[in-house]
Order: structure tokens, then C-alpha cells, then sequence
């Protein structure tokens, strides 16, 4: 359980650094679900096991399993969820962080304190190492462990030592200088291939991707696929018979628990949302729509992993049992009540349902430098309500593959502007930078998008005299360009696209922008199309 943990504060931290919750101000809304969807099911719990010794139990009846919620989102949910996701994980992990804390504070044994006081100094070691850039893995897993051993033997919980190191853990896009260095590292060892070179190449590689998204990597699907799954089998071993049903659900541990999870946790996120909302008088609001909104609440009543964690250190024997029975019935109830929620919402008028999904909280804007109308290069309408925006370097085969995707895309859709910006990876692709120029040298005589085309469907011939040849297949003053070219007259005019590629920190080419946000996604047909619908929705909800 401890890496599963761990494995949410990754997540967490990756949402502060690159996602959703990079705008602080964002912050407010997940963190008020996250509250609400505590305290209400805790009171609800409280309620129903007022004046009896159960009642201690409360913990049991408030935490979200985060990857069993997300994975039943997936199979009851909305097809294009990705607001309705981001915003779960964003208040789950308030949820899941708070939970952590009242393991270490309420139902932990006896507090060793000297034992205690070495975990957080093994946590504050891992901060300072990683404050002043401290790679060493080695380093990190020794502290790890001598924080999990400490915390053990202080009587506090050690999975807290999971989650604090996994906040711990910056994410951030690959630089390019990374990836040049990684290249080079990789084309000396292609040259002389020996252990020495193929270590440092593995190493510079390895480097270039944020310590968060290489722990990821690692631990996400053991905690998915094995961690989670076992716990659960491991300790929601139930004896089911009508007559323990029978007396579980008079149970008030179970009906607390029941409620707590399918009641309490919809209306506790939900009107934290709304509250949230209602102060700020609609300049805050959740980056999703009120559909999408209560679906959470009541997709996050699966508390199946943590619950079962809760239950095991607040109960034992029969009550155990009965607390099992709450928390696997409550996970049951909440994916159907999502289902639910999700299937009234189809029933809608297009344009409602859409903003019962999708809310009117425009998204974060990732790309550096808005659209230019007077200097960027673009094909479809101007005034179109999606705009593609893509890095591309001539000679990168991947590019080469989008292209087709993009013609279908501008063919299937008449309202979708795109919009070129040179990415050059010179480091990979020597003949890339000069293949730019020469398209701006076109463009300087009327003919970029000719250019841009030949060049994509040439890039294996992309020198000098070739280049020179496309000019006077299309009809240029190929003395006039043949002189751009040798004296490099636009070599600043990529410069510039280049520039804002790495404020947007763009590495990489093929990157597209959609609306201004980044495209995480694949680039080929289906997926650039489901992504330009889901733009053109919000744009027209939200205009």
C-alpha cells in the first residue's frame, strides 16, 4: 500500500506542475470537493453510529480508491471524459492525502516519538536532495526505506511515507538541450558500440524524462495491476450467506458506511463545488460541468482499497465483516448511480448535454505565443472556432506520417484553421534547418503551402540543389531563392518560431495544440478528430 500511495502522490504532483492545478486559483474547487466529500459522509457515518462503540470507525466511510474509481469511470462514464478525470484525480488526491494523515493521527498505535522524528528527518532528507538536484537513485530509495522503517516503528501507518515522497517528486516536460544530449550520447555509442557508451546513453536517456514521470513508469502498473487487485482480494474476503446479509445491512457499521459512501460523498463534493462557485460569484468555477461534476461524487462512493486499509486498522471480527459488506455494497451502488447520472445526460438536448459535460471553465492555455494572423502561416478559415497548431520539422518521418491525418482532418471539418510553426531538430535531422528556410523562402513569394507540401512528401531529399529544384518546379524566381537560401535571409524567421516552441517547452515533432492546449494524445485520424470536436464543443458552450 505503500507504493500505491506513493503512486497518488505522483499523480498529484504532476497535476500542480503540468496540469489542472498549475493555476493555483484552480486549486479552490477540487480542494472544497475533496473537503465536502469527507466531512459529509463522516457525519452521515457519525449519525447513524451515534452513542455506540463503532462510531470510532468513522475513517472507514470517507476515502475514495482512486484507481478503482477512475477504471469504473472508464467503463460507465462519458466516451470523452478527460475534464471529467482530470477533475476527479484533482480532489481525489485532497481526499487520499487527507485520509493519510487521520491513518497517522487517529489509528496508529502508540507514537514512538524518537522513531517518528527519524521519519520526517529521512522525508526531509529526500526534499533537500531533491532541492538541490540529487539524482542518484540509489539515495532516494535508501531514504525511502529508512522512512518506511521509522514510521514503522514509531506506530504511524508508513504508507505515509509513500504519498510525501511522491509529492516530493517534480514533473516537467523533456527540455531539448536533455534530448539533444541524450542524441549525441546515442550516436557516439552507434559509432563505437561499446558497455562504457551504451551506459551513458542509457543513463542520459533515462535523464531526460522528470524523476515523476520515470516513477510512474516504474510503480503505476504494479499499483494497478497487482498492488490494488491483491489488497482487494486479500481483504474483502467475505462468507456471503442470507443470513449474514440479513444482519449485515441492519448493521448500523454497514449502513453508515453504505450511506456515507453513496450519499455523502455525491452531496459533499458536489456542494463543495457549488459553494466554491457561489462565493466567487462564477470567477472560480470546476473545469468541468455540473453533470460531469455529480457523476464524480458519486463515482468517488467506490472506496473499495483505502476503506478496506481503514476498516482492517478501526475493526476487527464481526464488525470487520460488516464494514466489508458497507464499503463492497457502496462501490456496487455508486458505479450504478454513475451509470445513472451519465445515461440521463445523454437524454439531453445536444448543446444542454454538452455543457452538462464540459462546463464553461475554459482550459489552461499551454502554447507560448497565440496565433499570429499576420505571421503565422494558416490554412482554413480565420476566423475558425478550432484552431490546430502544429511543431513540425521537414524532415521528421513523424511528421511526414500526420500530414495525411491532417489533410483528412481540414477536409472533414470546414471550420478548423491550422497553423504551421518550424521545429527544426537539427541535432537529429541535418538537412531540417535549410528545408525551413527554403519554405519561407517561398512563402516570401506567395508560395509557402506549395513548398510545405513538396517538402513532406520529398523528406528524403531535402539538400540544397534539391530544394532549389522543388523552387523551380513551382514556378519561383529560383535566383531569388536559390540567394535566401545561400545567405540564409530567413534563418531568423524560423529563429522565432523556434523561440516560442521552447517557452511552450516543445521538444519534440510532432507537438500539437488544440485551441491553445496541448495534445497529449495519438496524431492520427480518429484521435486528432475526437480531440477538434471536443474543442469546437467548449468553444461554442463557452463563447
Amino acid at each position: 500500500m505503500t507504493f500505491f500511495f506513493l503512486v497518488i502522490g505522483l499523480e498529484a504532483r504532476r497535476e500542480f506542475d503540468m496540469g489542472e492545478l498549475r493555476d493555483r486559483r484552480r486549486v479552490a474547487v477540487p480542494l472544497a470537493a475533496g473537503i465536502g466529500g469527507l466531512v459529509v459522509p463522516v457525519a452521515i457515518f457519525l449519525a447513524v453510529n451515534a452513542g455506540r462503540p463503532s462510531a470510532h470507525g468513522w475513517g472507514a466511510a470517507m476515502s475514495t480508491d482512486t484507481a478503482f474509481a477512475l477504471g469504473m469511470l472508464a467503463l460507465v462514464g462519458p466516451k470523452s471524459a478527460d475534464r471529467l478525470r482530470t477533475y476527479l484525480l484533482t480532489f481525489a488526491v485532497v481526499d487520499d492525502f487527507t485520509t493519510i494523515v487521520i491513518i497517522a493521527l487517529v489509528y496508529s498505535g502508540h507514537i514512538n516519538v524518537p522513531a517518528l522524528l527519524a521519519g520526517l528527518v529521512a522525508l526531509a532528507a529526500v526534499y533537500v536532495a531533491r532541492t538541490i538536484g540529487l539524482r542518484q537513485a540509489v539515495l532516494y530509495a535508501g531514504l525511502g526505506l529508512a522512512a518506511w522503517i521509522a514510521f514503522f516503528k514509531s506506530g504511524v501507518d508508513p504508507v505515509v511515507s509513500g504519498m510525501v515522497i511522491g509529492l516530493l517528486t517534480p514533473a516537467y516536460p523533456a527540455a531539448r538541450s536533455d534530448l539533444e544530449q541524450a542524441t549525441a550520447r546515442v550516436r557516439r555509442f552507434r559509432e563505437q558500440p561499446t558497455a562504457e557508451l551504451a551506459r551513458a546513453a542509457s543513463i542520459s536517456l533515462s535523464e531526460s524524462i522528470s524523476p515523476n514521470g520515470r516513477m510512474q513508469e516504474i510503480f503505476h502498473p504494479w499499483a494497478s495491476y497487482v498492488i490494488v487487485p491483491l489488497f482487494a482480494l486479500a481483504n474483502a474476503g467475505l462468507v456471503i450467506s442470507a443470513e449474514f446479509l440479513a444482519h449485515a445491512f441492519a448493521s448500523p457499521i454497514t449502513i453508515g458506511i453504505l450511506l456515507g459512501y453513496v450519499v455523502g460523498k455525491p452531496i459533499g463534493t458536489t456542494g463543495g463545488a457549488w459553494l466554491v462557485t457561489t462565493i466567487s460569484r462564477g470567477r472560480i468555477r470546476p473545469p468541468a460541468g455540473w453533470a460531469s461534476v455529480t457523476g464524480a461524487g458519486t463515482i468517488a462512493g467506490i472506496g473499495v482499497t483505502v476503506s478496506l486499509l481503514v476498516s482492517s486498522l478501526a475493526f476487527r471480527g464481526e464488525q470487520l465483516a460488516e464494514a466489508k459488506a458497507g464499503v463492497l455494497a457502496a462501490a456496487i451502488v455508486a458505479a450504478a448511480l454513475t451509470w445513472a447520472v451519465f445515461r440521463v445526460t445523454n437524454l439531453l438536448p445536444k448543446q444542454l448535454r454538452l455543457r452538462a459535460l464540459l462546463g464553461t471553465e475554459a482550459g489552461i492555455i499551454d502554447l507560448a505565443a497565440p496565433v499570429d494572423a499576420g505571421r503565422d502561416h494558416q490554412r482554413g478559415p480565420k476566423k475558425a472556432p478550432v484552431t490546430v497548431v502544429e511543431y513540425g520539422d521537414f524532415e521528421c518521418p513523424y511528421c511526414g506520417r500526420a500530414e495525411p491525418a491532417i489533410r483528412e482532418l481540414l477536409a472533414d471539418f470546414g471550420d478548423v484553421r491550422y497553423v504551421w510553426r518550424h521545429l527544426p531538430l537539427t541535432d537529429v535531422h541535418p538537412h531540417a534547418q535549410l528545408a525551413a528556410e527554403a519554405a519561407e523562402a517561398a512563402a516570401g513569394q506567395g508560395a509557402f503551402w506549395e513548398m510545405h507540401d513538396t517538402l513532406l512528401s520529398h523528406q528524403d531529399a531535402l539538400r540544397p540543389g534539391d530544394l532549389i529544384g522543388y523552387a523551380t518546379d513551382l514556378g519561383l524566381d529560383t535566383e531569388r531563392f536559390a540567394k535566401d537560401l545561400r545567405t540564409h535571409a530567413y534563418a531568423a524567421r524560423v529563429a522565432e518560431d523556434v523561440d516560442t516552441a521552447d517557452l511552450g517547452s516543445v521538444s519534440g515533432t510532432p507537438t500539437f495544440f488544440i485551441n491553445g492546449q496541448r495534445h497529449h494524445g495519438a496524431y492520427d485520424i480518429d484521435s486528432l478528430s475526437a480531440a477538434v470536436r471536443t474543442a469546437r464543443a467548449v468553444a461554442a458552450i463557452t463563447s
